[in-house]
């Protein structure tokens, strides 16, 4: 067994919090100075600042994104029996937003070159009781806007976006978050915009939607004790938003790194084409915000996605499978009626992905002993 000296690892984040540690520590104190740790002032603040930034008007802080998926689904009127088109490749936290909103998730395979959802054969998925589109803005990419309007118009379908990987992405003129009638954001620790624990924003135009989603996390209540939905405890704390109202004016600069970064390991990885390693297609040049960066071991290389996580651990760089099961051959979800071979691109995918290095602050030497080594391969 080779064990390196060097290390790369797969996520940095101190990179990120040590420049500002004051700056944060400083708005901690005030809210706790302040005292009001339930919606409070710094919760408003941020949840403006960050809808601005997404190109929206309205946002709503709740206590992750899963529950952003679930209650904006239900502010925006998806009803229990309804249909909701979902990528088969995302993380499970989509498919739990979409139940939990008392709808039923309708599996769509992917396109293997960017794994983001495939619009054709969504289209084929289509039935009478489909009221929505769940697009996922995958690894930091967004899914075509201009193709989401035009396949939304043409049938009558809600596009309610799933950004938790794609805070301030662009693509086609649109950030992520404006394209649909809503969006739902993530703060987990390690998302581009990353919180000190979970949280999560749904952020819309729609006046209805936002208010609805407040009263909708704040157990029901435009008012207090005064209850008109069965609604639930899914509030940001503001401690947590004063933390993100700090790092949101470098969140810019921070995707600006990633995606320097991701460029990097493009022009790098060229020639590993021929050797089956093949990195995901950048369609969005520089709105690409890079939350992960992936390629595939494919069928054409020699060595297993293992063999390749072994030798790349063994070298001191940590890597990540994001994700390793699709959702449909998830066990808990056997009920949604799926099975094995139902989405092969999907399927490969998850058999083939490797995600590698990548932060705000990771240097092109650190970038090249990685490439490096995949070249060995």
């Amino acid at each position: 067994m080779i064990v390196s000296s060097k290390t790369v690892p797969f996520v940095d984040l101190t990179l990120q919090h040590q420049p500002i540690q004051a700056e944060i520590e400083q708005a901690m104190a005030t809210v706790v100075q302040r005292g009001d740790f339930i919606l409070g002032k710094t919760l408003k603040e941020f949840e403006t600042e960050f809808a601005q930034a997404s190109g929206v008007k309205h946002g709503v802080g709740v206590a992750s994104g899963t529950d952003a998926i679930a209650l904006g689904l239900q502010a925006c009127g998806i009803l229990p029996g309804d249909e909701v088109l979902v990528p088969a490749n995302t993380f499970i936290a989509t498919v739990i937003g979409v139940i939990q909103a008392g709808a039923t998730p309708i599996l769509v395979d992917c396109d293997p070159h960017t794994a983001l959802i495939d619009l054709n054969l969504a289209a084929k998925a289509i039935t009478p009781k489909t009221k929505a589109i769940v697009p996922v803005h995958l690894y930091g990419q967004m899914v075509s806007p201009t193709a989401l309007l035009d396949f939304a118009k043409a049938h009558n379908l809600i596009i309610f976006e799933d950004a938790a990987q794609a805070h301030l992405a662009q693509r086609e003129g649109y950030k992520a978050g404006s394209v649909g009638m809503a969006a739902a954001f993530s703060f987990y620790p390690s998302k581009n915009l990353g919180a000190f624990g979970n949280g999560g924003m749904l952020v819309t135009s729609n006046e209805e939607v936002a208010q609805r989603v407040r009263t909708l996390r704040n157990y029901g209540a435009p008012k207090k004790y005064y209850h008109t939905e069965v609604g639930k405890n899914s509030r940001l704390d503001t401690l947590q938003a004063a933390i993100l109202q700090v790092k949101l004016p470098y969140l810019s600069q921070w995707n600006q790194l990633r995606n320097q970064a991701g460029q990097i390991y493009d022009q790098g990885l060229k020639s590993g084409k021929n050797k089956g390693v093949i990195p995901m297609k950048n369609l969005s040049k520089g709105g690409h915000v890079y939350h992960l960066y992936v390629i595939r071991i494919s069928e054409a290389s020699s060595w297993s996605r293992e063999q390749v996580q072994e030798f790349l651990g063994e070298r001191g760089i940590q890597t990540g499978i994001h994700y390793p099961i699709p959702c449909h051959l998830q066990p808990a979800y056997k009920s949604l009626g799926y099975q094995l071979g139902d989405f092969p691109q999907a399927e490969m995918l998850c058999e083939e992905i490797l995600s590698l290095p990548m932060y705000p602050g990771i240097t092109s030497e650190q970038i090249a002993w990685v490439i490096e080594q995949l070249s060995l391969i």
